[in-house]
C-alpha cells in the first residue's frame, strides 16, 4: 500500500516533484486536471522525465481511459508504466487518443518536441495546467528548482489549555534571499482550509514567531487541531524549512517542545516508545498529500517483530487523526519501542505521551533508512577517525533530573547494534562507560544511569552522554546510529524526551560526508545554532556539547549573540568549552537583566564558532520550574 514516489535522496537532497504536485494550494488544480483528462476518452501519456507512477498515485486515474504510454529515453522502452508497456515516443501519430498529457512542468520546450508526431485533432495537456502563480516562486523559469518549494508542514493546535508556538529566522537572509515572505496554510483535522496569510520578512535574519493564539484571533477561529502548512517564497541557500515547535498552556505545568517535520514522507519511522505505567501514548497520523491514506495504508509494530497491525480507516487529504497506540498493540510496554509502516503518506509524525499526573510531552519519531547495509570499514576508522560516528545527549545535574538511554534501531537491515554509552564530566573527562554488548534489534533495553554512575558524578554536576559504536565483541555498523533520551524532574515528575542520529564531529578527515556541513562540502568544523527563546514567564536554557571524534582543539571559541526581534545584537558572551566537554546555562544566567529588556519579546541568540562543530539542545522552564522541555536545536 506503499505510495510509489521519489521524495529524498540521502545523495541529492529532496525530490521537489512530489512537493510540486502535493501543494495544498494546487490540489483542487491537479483535480480539475485528471476530470478533464477523464472527459477527453482515450489518453496518451508521455513520460519524458519519468513522473507518471508519481503523479498517478497522488491523482486517482480509475476513470482516465489510458491507452498508451510513450516514452523519450530509448532505455525506457519495454517498461511497465500505469499498467502499460512503454513505447517510443515516435510511434506517437500511430495513436487514437483524443488527448495526450505530457508530464512534466515547464512542458513547451517538450511539446515543441513533439508537436510534429500529434495527430491533428488531439489535445495536449502539461502539468503547466496545475502550477503555481510566477508571484509564488522564485525561480519563474525552472519551475522544479528546490528552492521554489521549500515548504514544511507543522503540528499546530489551538484549544482548551492546549497552545503551539513555531519559531524560526528568516536564515535564508543571510544566503542573499531578499524579501522573503511565508505562505501559510491552516490545515484542520479534515484536511479543510481553515486560514491562509502571507507573512512578509526583513531583509535581516530576524526571528519568526507564529503562535496559535495569535492566529485563532486574528482570524475568529474556534478549538482547532491539525497542520500548519509553510512555503518559504524567495528562499536561498537551504529548501529546508527548519523550526523548533513549542507546546504550552494556561496551566504552567503544559510545557512541551519539539522541531521540524523533516519534509520527507519516508516508508518508515521508528523510536517510537511504547507507553510506560500509566501512560498513554498518542501518535499523530497527519496526512502530507492530496490523496487519502486508505485503510490498512499505515500500520504499527514493534521492533523486530514483522507482525503489522494496520490502522483499519481511512484518513482524509491532508487530514488529521490522533492514534492511541494501544488500540493497535495493547500489550507493548515501556521500553519497547514501535516501528510505523507509513507507505510515505506522512512527514515525520508527532507523538504524545499523557501520563496520570496530568502531564504530557510531545516528541517525534525519526526516519528509518530503507537503503542501508553494514558497512565493514566503520570498524576500522578509529585508526584515522577516532571515535568516529557518536551521538551526544546531555546529562543534567543528577540531583534533579533522572536521564535515561535507549539506542533505537532505525535501519530496516540493523539486526543487532555494537554500541555503548560513554558519561563525561563538563570538562570532558569520561566518568562512566556502559557496553550494551551488540543488542539484538528485538531488544529495547533502556540504560538510567543512576545505575550506571553510581557516585561517579557528582549529584549537582552536569556533563554528557555519548552513543558510540563499541566492536569489543564483533558486530556490524552501518553508520545510521540512533537513541532516545528521556529526562525526568525528580521534583514535579515532569518528563521531556528528545531522539536523533550520530555523526562524526571535529575531525578534518571526512568519510560518507562526515563531518557534515550545513554549507558546502564536508567537513563542518564550524557552528552556527539558532536558540530561541520562550515567552513571558518561561526561562530559556542550552546545553551546549563539545564531542569531538578525533582530538581537537582544546576549548571552544563560542560566541553567544543576543539579538532582538528585528536581528540587532543586543548583548554578546564569550564560552570556552574544553574539547570533549559541555557547558549548560540558562538566559538569565549569561545576559543581564538589561540586555533581555533591550532584546524584548521574540528575540533569539545565535550560537557561533568558527573553530568546531557543537551539538546543541535547548529548553525552557516554566514559572517556579513547574514543567520544562528540552529538544535538540538546530543549525544553518
Amino acid at each position: 500500500m506503499a505510495l510509489n514516489i521519489d521524495t529524498f535522496s540521502n545523495k541529492t537532497g529532496g525530490f521537489p516533484f512530489f512537493k510540486a504536485i502535493g501543494h495544498p494550494a494546487v490540489a483542487g488544480l491537479g483535480r480539475a486536471l485528471v476530470a478533464r483528462l477523464a472527459e477527453a476518452g482515450p489518453v496518451a501519456v508521455y513520460d519524458p522525465l519519468g513522473f507518471a507512477e508519481a503523479f498517478a498515485e497522488l491523482y486517482d486515474f480509475g476513470d482516465i481511459a489510458v491507452t498508451d504510454v510513450f516514452v523519450q529515453d530509448v532505455e525506457e522502452i519495454g517498461k511497465t508504466v500505469l499498467g502499460r508497456t512503454t513505447r517510443p515516443v515516435t510511434d506517437l501519430p500511430a495513436s487514437e487518443a483524443g488527448a495526450v498529457l505530457v508530464v512534466a512542468f515547464d512542458g513547451e520546450r517538450l511539446v515543441d518536441h513533439i508537436r510534429h508526431l500529434v495527430p491533428g485533432k488531439t489535445e495536449i495537456l502539461t502539468l503547466d495546467a496545475m502550477r503555481l502563480g510566477d508571484d509564488r516562486l522564485g525561480n519563474a523559469g525552472h519551475y522544479l528548482d528546490p528552492l521554489n518549494f521549500a515548504t514544511n508542514f507543522a503540528f499546530f493546535r489551538d484549544g482548551p489549555n492546549q497552545h503551539c508556538r513555531v519559531v524560526t529566522a528568516n536564515y535564508w537572509h543571510g544566503y542573499g534571499a531578499r524579501d522573503v515572505r511565508l505562505w501559510l496554510t491552516l490545515l484542520d483535522e479534515d484536511g479543510h482550509q481553515l486560514a491562509q496569510w502571507d507573512q512578509p520578512l526583513a531583509n535581516a535574519v530576524t526571528s519568526v514567531v507564529i503562535d496559535s493564539q495569535e492566529v485563532r484571533r486574528r482570524f475568529g477561529l474556534g478549538d482547532f487541531v491539525g497542520q500548519l502548512f509553510i512555503h518559504v517564497i524567495g528562499a536561498q541557500g537551504h529548501d529546508v524549512v527548519k523550526y523548533a515547535l513549542d507546546t504550552y498552556g494556561d496551566d504552567a505545568r503544559v510545557l512541551s517542545c519539539t522541531h521540524d517535520a523533516n519534509a520527507w514522507p519516508a516508508d518508515y519511522f521508528a523510536g517510537l516508545p511504547a507507553p510506560g505505567a500509566g501512560e498513554r501514548v498518542l501518535m499523530w497520523v497527519q496526512n502530507s498529500h492530496p490523496c487519502p491514506i486508505p485503510a490498512g495504508g499505515l500500520g504499527l509494530n514493534l521492533m523486530g517483530d514483522n507482525q503489522t497491525v494496520w490502522l483499519d480507516r481511512e484518513i482524509p487529504p491532508f487530514g488529521s487523526f490522533k492514534l492511541d497506540v494501544a488500540a493497535l498493540l495493547p500489550e507493548a510496554r515501556w521500553p519497547q519501542q514501535i516501528e510505523v509502516n507509513a507507505g510515505k503518506h506522512v512527514v515525520r509524525p508527532r507523538y504524545e505521551v499523557e501520563a496520570q499526573n496530568g502531564r504530557s510531552r510531545i516528541a517525534h519519531v525519526n526516519v528509518e533508512r530503507t537503503d542501508l547495509v553494514a558497512d565493514p570499514k566503520i570498524a576500522e576508522l578509529g585508526n584515522l577517525l577516532g571515535k568516529g560516528y557518536l551521538l551526544p545527549a546531555p546529562v543534567l545535574p543528577r540531583s534533579r533530573f533522572r536521564t535515561i538511554v535507549l539506542p533505537t534501531p532505525m535501519a530496516r537491515a540493523q539486526a543487532q547494534m555494537p554500541v555503548a554509552a560513554v558519561v563525561y564530566d563538563r570538562g570532558g573527562g569520561e566518568v562512566a562507560r556502559h557496553s550494551f554488548r551488540g543488542l539484538q534489534r528485538c531488544e529495547s533495553v533502556a540504560l538510567d544511569l543512576d545505575e550506571m554512575l553510581g557516585s561517579a558524578l557528582p549529584g549537582d554536576a552536569f556533563g554528557h552522554v555519548e552513543l558510540v559504536y563499541d566492536f569489543a565483541d564483533g558486530g556490524e555498523a552501518d553508520g545510521w546510529l540512533h537513541g532516545l533520551f528521556r529526562y525526568e524532574d525528580r521534583q514535579s515528575g515532569h518528563i521531556a524526551e528528545t531522539s536523533f542520529g550520530a555523526h562524526m564531529f571535529n575531525s578534518v578527515l571526512v568519510y560518507r560526508g562526515e563531518p557534515q556541513s550545513y554549507a558546502g562540502r564536508a567537513p563542518g568544523l564550524s557552528t552556527r545554532l539558532f536558540l530561541r527563546l520562550g515567552p513571558a514567564g518561561t526561562d530559556t536554557q542550552c546545553h551546549l556539547i563539545y564531542a569531538a571524534s578525533t582530538p581537537w582543539h582544546a576549548t571552544s571559541d563560542t560566541m553567544l549573540m543576543l539579538h532582538n526581534s528585528g536581528g540587532e545584537v543586543v548583548g554578546e558572551h564569550r564560552l570556552a568549552i574544553p574539547c570533549g566537554g559541555s557547558c549548560l546555562w540558562r538566559l538569565g544566567e549569561i545576559f543581564s537583566s538589561a540586555e533581555r529588556e533591550r532584546a524584548g519579546a521574540d528575540s533569539y541568540v545565535i550560537i557561533r564558532d568558527g573553530s568546531c562543530r557543537l551539538f546543541g539542545y535547548h529548553g525552557l522552564f516554566s514559572a517556579d520550574d513547574a514543567a520544562f522541555s528540552l529538544d535538540h536545536m538546530f543549525g544553518f
